[in-house]
């Protein structure tokens, strides 16, 4: 059996907890923080999507019910424990060197602050420190940080799909990430006192250098680095694809089952996020050739009553004649956006949910 050196330091705790959370989040986190101790050991940090041009008080909400302060950080602000972290909204959180960083790096999944953003900075550099918790919310922004969080060594928690306001992140993230605790709201205050008292950090890791390489340069992105001089090109499969933001090329990264793309200015979607984007443009279109088609029918018979006036039959009649079919091609394209569906990864067959796994 090891022993000890005498004298050395202790191995670190789990001291870094980093939340996601989309709709039905701000009650969800209400509840969480409602029964957390006074004495919590841990910062944590909090991104809850909202609108860039939001007027955020969460952290007014979550102070009110918590006897742990909530604050919107300034960047460059010293990390301190028992402190809640909550993302401003239009800037991704980030950790570095016990610091907190506020930037404008670009979008993920369509969202600034982004979850995965916040997650792949706190794995990248804290690893098995960091507990990673995933809960209510649409699509799958967190599921590509959870997985990061995981390989590098860190514990995650997702909250039980069946529990959640909106269960998409918690079931997505379940579908990609063996989580190491699946558990309801109620059960999720008394799990995180139990992971950063009790358990230690301390764990050996073997990274691929490629994995770690990257996820570098996806933190320096959301830091607002440049994504085209950092070679993310260069990090996976360009794809024939364009960012629906940008019109970027798009670069396929895999993680485990996991398939995601970056632009080469930096935006990064899932699959699901990639999905909405395209639907999304693909009924703007057709709203734009139906608009194009009705302004044509208008213009074809403006001019048919112009020659119907001037005496002109025959040429009026053509006129009228071209209006009508104009109007019937507007007509079908009308039908098409009602029959278009609005595709994302919510639109595909149910996926089965994983159980807990508790750590003995």
């Amino acid at each position: 059996m090891a022993t000890k050196k005498k004298g050395a330091a202790p191995p670190p705790k789990r001291d870094i907890v980093v939340i996601g959370a989309s709709a039905g989040g701000v009650e969800a986190l209400l509840e969480l923080v409602r029964s957390l101790p006074h004495d919590f050991p841990a910062p944590i940090f909090v991104v809850q999507h909202m609108a860039p041009y939001a007027n955020s008080i969460l952290p007014q909400l979550l102070s009110e019910v918590s006897p742990l302060p909530a604050k919107h950080p300034s960047d460059g602000e010293a990390v301190q424990p028992g402190v809640i972290y909550v993302a401003r909204p239009d800037h991704h959180l980030l950790i570095e060197n016990d610091t907190v960083l506020m930037k404008r790096g670009p979008k993920e999944n369509r969202f600034r602050p982004s979850v995965d953003a916040l997650f792949r900075s706190a794995a990248y550099g804290y690893g098995p420190r960091v507990i990673g918790v995933v809960l209510t919310g649409y699509l799958d922004d967190g599921t590509s940080g959870l997985w990061c969080i995981q390989r590098l060594g860190g514990v995650t928690v997702v909250q039980d799909p069946a529990d959640a306001t909106s269960p998409a992140m918690p079931t997505n993230a379940l579908e990609f990430v063996a989580a190491d605790y699946v558990v309801p709201l109620a059960e999720l205050s008394g799990l995180l006192v139990k992971l950063t008292a009790v358990e230690s950090a301390e764990r050996v890791l073997t990274v691929p250098q490629g994995y770690s390489e990257l996820i570098g340069i996806e933190v320096n992105i959301a830091k607002n680095n440049n994504a085209f001089e950092m070679g993310i090109i260069d990090q996976g499969q360009l794809t024939a694809f364009t960012c629906p933001d940008c019109h970027g090329a798009l670069t396929q990264l895999i993680e485990g089952k996991m398939i995601r793309y970056r632009c080469h200015t930096g935006h990064a979607y899932t699959i699901s996020a990639l999905l909405s984007e395209v639907s999304e443009s693909v009924e703007s279109l057709l709203y734009q050739s139906m608009r194009g088609l009705e302004e044509s029918k208008m213009l074809l018979e403006h001019l048919g009553q112009h020659f119907a006036q001037e005496g002109q039959q025959d040429v009026a009649d053509r006129f009228q004649a071209k209006a009508e079919h104009t109007a019937q091609q507007a007509r079908v394209i009308h039908k098409s956006i009602f029959k278009h569906q609005a595709f994302s990864g919510d639109q595909l067959p149910p996926k089965r949910q994983r159980k807990a796994k508790p750590k003995k």
